[in-house]
């Protein structure tokens, strides 16, 4: 019986290698158009498509393998007599290995002001319904859609056949690939109609490395890469230098980014455990790390330092004063800063251009639970100081404003419930992630010290009764942001004339679970 291979791709790599070996193994090969000259101008005999079908390409090529003659060759099972004997009678003969990959609708996608129609025409139709066939029928068909995998294809076929078990695998690896094609067309079409939350969500990523462990040692893990619109975002960065990034590395690295995105200014932001734990602004990024490390000099120690300026020697020099840091980001280094960072051979240096790059819009936001997946746009609202209410006799001066807008920025990236203390242009307390809001209130108050003396206090989301409020007059803490909208809100008003406190409502709160 005569073995026929079908070779039909649109990445060339390695094709004429694999086409080849397998054609000197006694395969007769068939071909589409464009591999079809590839493996011709190789020297490669190749029997076109169109001469098995009795049938030529038409349609702008759109239509070239949906025929009987080829599908009847690849899904027809060799043990079964009927099937045998209806190929006989149909006169169609068997096809053993089937080489396909996909038109490349990713890379049409993600070039800069694709058209819609010219990604509906990298929409690959005979593509996945060849290779879904051929791993339907795995026990009969060899099936390749990975140019990584031809070498060891042609090794097991070039010594007795591929074995049971990696023809499995090979198939296994076809339904992954043909469910990621048809996620991303999915994708596309979903944004480019304007539906955001569609009766089924089918979601893929690409991984990017696996790591050595997740949350702890004994969890594995590994670090997907969304497709496309990674501006700005983590998955994008390049690493200049350390060890290999961990599980919490990226997921505090992570938090880093979305809140140094907050500031115009030279900022600098430490993360430690997924909170803020220094965030500082300055006329120079310097010194905006030096406020940031004395905002608390002890969580800095294994945290994470976001930059949204060019690091220069200077910052780097303030930064090596700090004896372990975990990971810098920013979106430049100066040569000499990087020789500077660079002899601590532990910490991750991390490049990220567009680091200020806002969420594109639409963003969503996921969070897994178990047995299902929430979704929500992400939050991306900015403060509108138009809609900023004055709630207490006295008004904020403009100084206690422009550091209320700053606390409520970094409030917005901590752990609800959550407490910000600010004082020029730095944290000097940070209450993250309590189950009530004093709690928070009296953490960030007991750290800040003297220094929550003049301060003002953000406040992610409304006082519930006066308690707040009394523990910041308390303190001294002169002005304060909270979104109001409690049934109690005049108590924390009365509270706050008591101790002439400022303070104002944004009328949006930002929880942070």
């Amino acid at each position: 019986m005569k073995k026929r291979a079908l070779f039909s791709v649109s990445d060339k790599t390695g094709v004429c290698e694999f086409a080849r070996r397998t054609a000197a193994l006694g395969y007769e090969i068939v071909s589409t158009g464009g591999t079809q000259k590839t493996l011709e101008e190789a020297g490669i005999p190749v029997v076109n498509v169109s001469a098995v079908t009795g049938f030529p390409e038409c349609l702008d090529g759109r239509l070239k393998t949906l025929h009987p003659a080829i599908h009847g060759g690849i899904l027809a099972m060799r043990g079964s007599a009927d099937h045998m004997a209806q190929m006989e009678l149909l006169n169609i003969e068997m096809i053993d290995i089937v080489v396909i990959n996909l038109y490349p609708f990713k890379q049409t996608i993600l070039r800069e002001g694709v058209r819609l129609d010219e990604a509906i025409e990298n929409i690959d139709i005979g593509g996945p319904t060849l290779i879904r066939a051929a791993a339907k029928n795995w026990p009969d068909v060899v099936v390749a859609v990975d140019p990584g995998d031809y070498a060891g294809i042609l090794e097991m076929l070039e010594n007795g056949g591929v074995p049971r078990e990696k023809r499995f695998a090979l198939a296994c690896k076809v339904f992954e690939h043909t469910a990621h094609y048809d996620a991303l067309i999915a994708d596309y079409l979903r944004r480019e109609a304007g539906v955001v939350y569609p009766e089924t969500l089918t979601l893929t990523y690409e991984r990017a490395q696996d790591l050595r462990y997740g949350e702890n040692p004994h969890q594995s893990a590994a670090f997907y890469r969304e497709i496309g619109r990674l501006e700005g975002s983590l998955a994008k960065a390049e690493q200049l230098h350390g060890k290999e990034m961990s599980f919490n590395n990226i997921n505090d690295a992570a938090a880093a980014v979305g809140l140094i995105k907050e500031f115009d200014r030279p900022c600098a932001v430490a993360v430690k455990h997924a909170n803020p734990c220094g965030v500082a602004v300055a006329d120079t990024l310097a010194e905006a790390f030096r406020k940031a490390y004395e905002a608390d000099p002890v969580s800095i120690y294994g945290g994470i330092v976001a930059l949204n300026r060019l690091c220069e020697v200077d910052t780097a020099e303030e930064m090596t004063k700090v004896s372990f840091l975990e990971i810098i980001i920013a979106p430049g280094y100066t040569d000499e800063a990087l020789e500077l960072l660079t002899r601590k051979k532990n910490v991750r240096i991390l490049l990220l251009e567009d680091i200020c790059a806002p969420l594109p819009k639409g963003a969503l936001d996921f969070k897994k639970i178990q047995g299902g997946l929430l979704v929500q746009e992400a939050d991306c609202l900015s403060l509108d100081s138009a809609a900023v209410k004055l709630a207490t006799k006295r008004e904020p001066t403009p100084d206690e404003l422009e550091t209320l807008e700053f606390a409520w920025k970094v409030c917005k990236h901590v752990k609800s419930n959550a407490i910000v203390l600010a004082k020029d242009g730095m944290t000097v307390g940070i209450g993250p992630g309590q189950v009530n809001r004093i709690m928070p209130t009296e953490i960030a108050i007991r750290f800040a010290g003297e220094r929550a003396k003049g301060s003002v206090m953000a406040s992610d989301a409304y006082f519930p009764f006066s308690d707040c409020v009394e523990a910041a007059g308390a303190a001294g803490i002169a002005a304060i942001m909270q979104p109001g909208g409690s049934i109690r809100d005049q108590e924390s008003i009365d509270a706050a004339d008591s101790f002439d406190i400022a303070m104002v409502f944004t009328g949006e709160r930002h929880f942070k679970h």
